[in-house]
């Protein structure tokens, strides 16, 4: 008995949900304009899901927006009656006549609508009072040439609020650049307010491609509404820029190099020490920075530094960083290297060369650094030595000048001497019976997997390679400066983790790096193949 009467209270409560009984769709204006939005409502008679229409069937002739629904109740002489609404806004791609097809709720069906769309010239004046524009700086560009593109809203009347898409190309990056400009144009005798945003557009693969221009959507008050009316109307707007086309250029084969293109690329170098009292055995830090416009931080190369004989270097990791200057992108990455003398003379610096593609002359360009040559001064004892050098030998004749002024004098620095080999010989048979301390060893510099643990299991690639740089200048090879090196020096599995950490790095229209493989791959080479390094490398350091 209780179970009935528990299913007889279900199936009532539930009864409003399935119970429509007519349906109706009407829309706001008919005819319309292109771009302009019309409102679709469909009404229930019943409290019915907001899923139980599927405007999808829409989506071929106009652009919609996402619907709202609302639901009510009322109540009149002890009757209740329920409602359910959808709302949705309708935009017309072109002027015709279409049809609003019939909407079906169980057995209950609405009328179809047959509409009308006119072009968007409905002002007095014959001008739009809202349209797009968009441009881009180069129709032809390289494979990771960075192509600014600029879209504007133009406008006239009081707009009240409004949102603009990004543009989009298939292979390509897209990034906002700055702030929103505003201003103003005049068109064709008429006076526009416009809001400008500039994007920064890097094309990842070659071929032809388009840029599906940014959509409008804004809220415009309606001038005619508008007129000693304190409480004016709002219509719905909504516009879009042209398409353009792209020709994007593939890397050229005679290209010498790591691929780099840039509106302009620059080598800079700082010294830490005076160069002309640079001594044997003494540091000197020398800092290279490598600027470049047009270009993003991860795309700046790596630089070989090779040591010129009489000179060890030891460099430190790079350190890159980006930023937007007037429009544009900027990136640096600083090269720092410490460098020790170890022979006195002449020491020969290499010119540095970097082959860059000019994206504004469309050619092959290099920054450069002149080469230098550094003349190195022994080292401070050999200086010392040498004056020492100079005292006249047994052999040679004293001067005058040079002979002792007396024989008491001799005696005197005798006794002097005598004294002193005897306390220093006491002292040292006093030091060689006392029990002998325990030596301590310096431990060599280890690696910390922790950070490269860290950037594999949150998959970032720039942190992963510059831990694994460091970890093979430390272990392996002070020499190995780039990925490319380091997967010629370890054996599988970790050389193939290594070229598809390199291939993500450079190409990141692949698939997003994992670096769980190149962690588990590290550390099964890791006990057999890292070599410690030999405590004698720590002594040429002061050598």
């Amino acid at each position: 008995m209780v179970r009935t009467l528990c299913l007889c209270l279900l199936i009532l409560g539930s009864w409003p949900l399935w119970a429509a009984s007519q349906l109706s769709a009407s829309v706001d204006k008919n005819p319309a304009m292109v771009g302009e939005a019309i409102v679709l409502e469909v009404t229930a008679d019943a409290r019915l899901s907001a899923d139980q229409l599927n405007f999808r069937v829409l989506e071929q002739d106009f652009r919609i927006t996402v619907p709202s629904v609302s639901q009510s109740t009322r109540v009149i002489n002890g009757e209740a009656s329920h409602s359910t609404s959808w709302r949705l806004s309708l935009f017309a791609r072109e002027p015709g006549r279409y049809t609003i097809p019939a909407f079906e709720v169980g057995q209950v069906r609405s009328q179809p609508i047959e509409l009308e769309v006119i072009a968007a010239n409905a002002a007095a004046d014959g001008k739009p009072d809202v349209f797009l524009t968009a441009s881009l700086e180069q129709s032809r560009l390289h494979v990771q040439q960075t192509g600014y593109y600029t879209v504007t809203i133009h406008f006239r009347g009081d707009l009240q609020r409004g949102s603009l898409t990004e543009p989009s190309m298939e292979g390509a990056s897209v990034l906002q650049i700055g702030r929103d400009e505003e201003g103003s144009k005049l068109i064709d005798g008429v006076r526009y307010r416009t809001i400008s945003r500039r994007f920064a557009i890097t094309p990842q693969r070659s071929g032809q491609f388009s840029i599906t221009a940014p959509e409008f959507t804004g809220e415009l008050l309606d001038r005619d509404s508008s007129r000693n009316n304190f409480f004016a109307r709002t219509r719905t707007v909504l516009q879009h820029a042209e398409t353009i086309a792209v020709d994007v250029l593939s890397i050229p084969a005679d290209f010498p190099g790591d691929w780099l293109v840039a509106g302009l690329v620059t080598l800079h170098e700082e010294w830490s020490g005076d160069l002309t009292q640079l001594h044997q055995g003494e540091p000197i830090t020398r800092t290279i920075t490598l600027s470049g416009v047009d270009v993003a931080a991860n795309q700046l190369p790596d630089i070989d530094f090779k040591a010129p004989a009489g000179l060890r270097l030891y460099p430190q990791q790079p350190e890159r960083q980006g930023a937007q200057r007037n429009g544009r992108l900027v990136a640096q990455k600083t090269f720092t290297l410490a460098m020790i003398p170890t022979e006195a003379g002449e020491v020969h610096l290499p010119e540095l060369r970097l082959p860059w593609w000019n994206s504004q002359r469309q050619m092959l360009d290099y920054a450069t650094l002149p080469a230098r040559t550094i003349q190195v001064l022994p080292a401070a004892s050999a200086q010392s030595d040498a004056t020492t050098s100079k005292l006249p030998t047994s052999g040679e004749a004293i001067t005058p000048e040079q002979r002792p002024a007396s024989p008491w004098h001799w005696n005197h620095v005798s006794s002097l001497l005598l004294a002193a080999w005897f306390i220093s010989t006491t002292l040292l048979l006093w030091f060689w019976r006392r029990p002998k301390a325990s030596q301590v060893s310096v431990a060599a510099p280890s690696f910390n997997a922790t950070a490269l643990k860290k950037a594999c299991r949150h998959h970032q690639p720039e942190v992963a390679r510059d831990c694994l740089l460091y970890w093979a200048q430390l272990q392996l090879d002070a020499q190995i400066r780039t990925l490319s090196a380091l997967a010629a020096t370890v054996s599988e599995p970790l050389r193939s983790e290594l070229l598809l950490l390199n291939k993500a790095l450079y190409h990141p229209a692949a698939e997003t790096w994992q670096g769980d493989s190149l962690w588990q791959a590290w550390q099964s080479y890791q006990p057999d193949s890292v070599a410690q390094p030999v405590r004698s490398e720590l002594k040429s350091l002061y050598s």
